[in-house]
């Protein structure tokens, strides 16, 4: 199967969820030339635990109707920082101050090394 396909139809099950469950400040990031984690890491906010857990919940249920298996899952006990890894996508939903604290989104979106040093 071609890898970009299959990618974009992640993220794109991913933003829907995302929007589907309320979750709030939603910002994707394309990570393919910054990291071989993924391609994509998507970063968002619930209001609360509890919402922080639906929205989670909610996701992992989509990825595996949308056939993309079982998705790696960390956190969904505190539901603080709930860490998603759905292989191409690595989605973080985080309570706003949590987010805030660790401020994971300004590390992913410094420009790529290589595009800084060319000019």
């Amino acid at each position: 199967m071609n890898r970009d396909f299959d990618s974009s139809q992640a993220i794109q099950t991913v933003l829907a969820s995302l929007e589907d469950s309320k979750a709030e400040d939603i910002v994707s990031i394309d990570i393919r030339r910054k990291s071989s984690l993924g391609d994509y890491m998507v970063i968002a906010s619930g209001r609360s635990h509890r919402h922080v857990a639906a929205v989670a919940e909610h996701l992992i249920q989509a990825l595996k109707d949308g056939g993309f298996g079982q998705a790696r899952v960390e956190g969904l006990g505190g539901a603080d920082w709930v860490l998603i890894d759905a292989g191409d996508v690595i989605v973080h939903v985080f309570r706003p101050e949590i987010r805030e604290f660790y401020n994971i989104e300004k590390m992913w979106q410094a420009p790529d090394l290589d595009e800084e040093t060319l000019h």
